[in-house]
Protein backbone atom coordinates (compact mmCIF):
# COMPACT_ATOMS: atom_id res chain seq x y z
CA UNK A 1 0.00 0.00 0.00
CA UNK A 2 1.48 3.60 -1.12
CA UNK A 3 2.18 6.12 1.69
CA UNK A 4 -0.87 8.20 -0.15
CA UNK A 5 -3.45 5.38 0.26
CA UNK A 6 -2.04 5.20 4.21
CA UNK A 7 -3.00 9.16 4.26
CA UNK A 8 -6.43 8.32 2.51
CA UNK A 9 -6.83 5.43 5.15
CA UNK A 10 -6.28 7.24 7.94
CA UNK A 11 -8.09 10.31 7.01
CA UNK A 12 -11.24 8.44 6.29
CA UNK A 13 -10.79 6.80 10.04
CA UNK A 14 -10.44 10.21 11.73
CA UNK A 15 -13.61 11.42 9.53
CA UNK A 16 -15.35 8.27 10.62
CA UNK A 17 -14.16 8.64 14.55
CA UNK A 18 -15.81 12.33 14.13
CA UNK A 19 -19.18 11.47 13.39
CA UNK A 20 -18.84 8.76 15.90
CA UNK A 21 -18.92 11.46 18.63
CA UNK A 22 -21.04 13.84 16.38
CA UNK A 23 -23.69 11.76 16.76
CA UNK A 24 -22.99 9.49 19.84
CA UNK A 25 -22.35 6.33 18.06
CA UNK A 26 -20.48 3.46 19.59
CA UNK A 27 -19.88 1.65 16.77
CA UNK A 28 -19.75 1.97 13.08
CA UNK A 29 -18.59 -1.07 10.46
CA UNK A 30 -18.24 -0.36 7.05
CA UNK A 31 -17.12 -3.31 4.49
CA UNK A 32 -16.34 -2.94 0.72
CA UNK A 33 -14.95 -4.88 -2.37
CA UNK A 34 -12.51 -2.87 -4.25
CA UNK A 35 -11.89 -5.35 -7.38
CA UNK A 36 -11.71 -9.23 -7.57
CA UNK A 37 -9.15 -9.79 -4.67
CA UNK A 38 -9.45 -6.47 -2.25
CA UNK A 39 -11.64 -6.08 0.40
CA UNK A 40 -11.46 -3.23 2.46
CA UNK A 41 -13.30 -3.68 6.11
CA UNK A 42 -13.43 -0.96 8.74
CA UNK A 43 -14.60 -1.28 12.15
CA UNK A 44 -14.55 1.46 14.83
CA UNK A 45 -15.94 0.94 18.33
CA UNK A 46 -16.02 3.36 21.02
CA UNK A 47 -13.86 2.66 24.32
CA UNK A 48 -16.86 2.45 27.21
CA UNK A 49 -16.44 5.35 29.73
CA UNK A 50 -15.64 5.18 33.27
CA UNK A 51 -18.94 4.57 35.28
CA UNK A 52 -21.05 4.44 32.12
CA UNK A 53 -23.05 0.92 31.87
CA UNK A 54 -21.98 -1.44 28.71
CA UNK A 55 -23.59 -1.46 25.51
CA UNK A 56 -25.98 -4.33 24.37
CA UNK A 57 -23.83 -6.10 21.75
CA UNK A 58 -24.78 -5.55 18.21
CA UNK A 59 -26.99 -2.52 16.55
CA UNK A 60 -30.22 -1.66 18.37
CA UNK A 61 -32.89 -1.06 15.88
CA UNK A 62 -35.95 1.72 16.79
CA UNK A 63 -38.22 0.83 19.41
CA UNK A 64 -41.02 2.50 20.72
CA UNK A 65 -38.10 4.58 23.46
CA UNK A 66 -36.89 5.70 20.53
CA UNK A 67 -39.99 6.84 17.86
CA UNK A 68 -40.91 10.63 17.72
CA UNK A 69 -44.15 9.67 19.08
CA UNK A 70 -44.37 11.68 22.41
CA UNK A 71 -46.35 9.10 24.41
CA UNK A 72 -44.07 6.44 23.42
CA UNK A 73 -41.11 8.04 24.02
CA UNK A 74 -42.75 8.29 27.96
CA UNK A 75 -43.13 4.94 28.51
CA UNK A 76 -41.42 3.13 30.82
CA UNK A 77 -38.35 0.33 29.44
CA UNK A 78 -39.44 -2.57 29.99
CA UNK A 79 -37.69 -5.17 32.48
CA UNK A 80 -34.46 -6.25 30.26
CA UNK A 81 -34.33 -2.81 28.24
CA UNK A 82 -30.89 -2.14 29.48
CA UNK A 83 -29.81 -5.31 29.27
CA UNK A 84 -31.13 -7.65 26.47
CA UNK A 85 -29.23 -10.55 27.83
CA UNK A 86 -31.28 -10.53 31.09
CA UNK A 87 -34.83 -10.01 29.35
CA UNK A 88 -36.76 -13.34 29.73
CA UNK A 89 -38.25 -12.82 26.11
CA UNK A 90 -34.46 -12.81 24.80
CA UNK A 91 -33.38 -14.83 21.78
CA UNK A 92 -29.96 -15.77 21.97
CA UNK A 93 -27.24 -16.61 19.06
CA UNK A 94 -26.17 -20.01 20.04
CA UNK A 95 -23.58 -19.94 17.56
CA UNK A 96 -21.16 -17.61 16.06
CA UNK A 97 -21.81 -16.49 12.24
CA UNK A 98 -23.70 -13.96 10.38
CA UNK A 99 -27.06 -13.25 10.51
CA UNK A 100 -30.04 -13.62 7.56
CA UNK A 101 -33.13 -11.55 8.03
CA UNK A 102 -34.64 -13.18 5.22
CA UNK A 103 -34.64 -16.35 3.53
CA UNK A 104 -33.04 -14.74 0.47
CA UNK A 105 -31.85 -11.32 -0.78
CA UNK A 106 -35.02 -9.12 -1.79
CA UNK A 107 -37.26 -11.69 0.04
CA UNK A 108 -39.32 -10.63 2.88
CA UNK A 109 -37.89 -10.60 6.46
CA UNK A 110 -38.68 -13.87 8.58
CA UNK A 111 -40.35 -11.53 11.22
CA UNK A 112 -40.71 -7.63 11.85
CA UNK A 113 -41.05 -5.81 15.17
CA UNK A 114 -44.89 -6.06 15.95
CA UNK A 115 -44.96 -9.57 14.04
CA UNK A 116 -46.77 -12.64 16.22
CA UNK A 117 -44.78 -15.21 16.45
CA UNK A 118 -45.23 -19.23 17.60
CA UNK A 119 -42.92 -21.74 19.19
CA UNK A 120 -40.88 -23.23 16.84
CA UNK A 121 -41.25 -20.72 13.85
CA UNK A 122 -38.22 -19.93 12.35
CA UNK A 123 -36.85 -15.89 13.16
CA UNK A 124 -33.98 -15.72 11.38
CA UNK A 125 -30.90 -17.81 9.99
CA UNK A 126 -27.07 -17.72 10.82
CA UNK A 127 -24.48 -19.08 8.20
CA UNK A 128 -21.75 -20.72 10.21
CA UNK A 129 -18.98 -22.97 8.06
CA UNK A 130 -21.16 -22.22 4.87
CA UNK A 131 -24.38 -23.98 7.12
CA UNK A 132 -27.47 -22.32 7.14
CA UNK A 133 -28.66 -22.18 10.60
CA UNK A 134 -32.81 -21.66 11.31
CA UNK A 135 -33.22 -20.19 14.11
CA UNK A 136 -36.73 -20.77 15.63
CA UNK A 137 -38.24 -19.35 18.65
CA UNK A 138 -37.80 -20.77 22.02
CA UNK A 139 -41.44 -19.80 22.33
CA UNK A 140 -44.63 -17.82 21.12
CA UNK A 141 -45.14 -14.13 21.25
CA UNK A 142 -44.70 -10.81 19.85
CA UNK A 143 -41.01 -9.44 18.67
CA UNK A 144 -40.81 -6.38 20.38
CA UNK A 145 -37.16 -5.78 19.61
CA UNK A 146 -35.08 -6.89 17.08
CA UNK A 147 -31.11 -6.24 18.24
CA UNK A 148 -29.46 -7.51 15.43
CA UNK A 149 -28.96 -5.95 11.44
CA UNK A 150 -28.95 -8.17 8.30
CA UNK A 151 -25.59 -9.54 7.30
CA UNK A 152 -24.30 -8.56 10.71
CA UNK A 153 -21.84 -11.21 12.25
CA UNK A 154 -22.41 -12.17 16.00
CA UNK A 155 -20.62 -14.17 18.71
CA UNK A 156 -22.23 -17.28 20.98
CA UNK A 157 -24.54 -15.51 23.20
CA UNK A 158 -25.56 -12.46 21.21
CA UNK A 159 -29.07 -11.01 22.27
CA UNK A 160 -31.05 -11.35 18.69
CA UNK A 161 -34.71 -10.57 19.24
CA UNK A 162 -36.96 -9.87 21.98
CA UNK A 163 -40.00 -11.67 22.03
CA UNK A 164 -42.90 -10.85 24.26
Amino acid sequence: MSKDTDRDSQAEIEDLAKLMNQYGLEQVEISRVRGEFHRDRIKLSRLARPGAPPSAAGPVLPTPERTADPAAAVQEPSAGALDPTSHPGAVIAPMIGTVYLQAEPGAPSFVEIGSRVEEGQTLLIIEAMKTMNHIHAPHGGTVRRILVEDTSIVEYGTPLMIIE
